[in-house]
């Protein structure tokens, strides 16, 4: 089997797979581009026609792992810079008093995950408790949180959560 037979095939399948996965067109246009790029060099592997498919969607897979590998990267390297909680946070009010009332390991299981953008994992790590334990922290943390917004500063929470609503706090005005 030849790449364009490959492409009239499997093209428009392959794309949405990606995109499902990556959730972002322009991402999805790349690695679909890598995907081809790397079917068309090394087709002359592939020995049964039968198995086609299958090879060409793990090279998608392989594709789409690069990508969030290399994401991940240059994630890390953004959030290896130093921001102070002040200026990160200062669109809502109250918020870093909120932060530094939550009892201790609350407080350091925010700052850990959210402030200096640590993955839960390695959050774990460094606070020696499981992973389970830094998500209960972290849901604990949010409900402190949410409760401490709507009492507080009078916002309200959508139905997927997010924070709406002008504040009408007294600390604030």
């Amino acid at each position: 089997m030849d790449t364009e037979k490959i492409w009239t095939q499997f093209n428009e399948q392959l794309y949405f797979f990606i995109l499902k996965r990556v959730k972002n067109e322009v991402a999805t246009g790349d690695i679909f581009q890598n995907t081809f790029l790397k079917i068309h060099k090394n087709i002359h592997r592939v020995r049964e026609d039968q198995k086609i498919k299958a090879w060409v969607f793990q090279i998608a897979r392989n594709e789409i792992a690069n990508y969030f590998s290399n994401e991940a990267k240059y994630v890390n390297h953004l959030s290896n810079q130093e921001y102070s909680t002040t200026e990160s946070t200062q669109a809502f009010c109250c918020f870093d008093e909120f932060i530094n009332d939550l009892p201790s390991i609350y407080k350091e299981t925010v700052e850990l995950v959210y402030i200096q953008g640590k993955k839960q994992e390695e959050a774990a790590q460094l606070l020696s408790i499981s992973l389970a334990n830094i998500k209960a922290r972290i849901r604990r943390s949010k409900a402190i949180l949410k409760e401490k917004f709507s009492e507080c500063c009078k916002y309200d929470f959508d139905k997927n959560g997010n924070l709406i609503g002008e504040a009408d706090c007294a600390k604030c005005s």
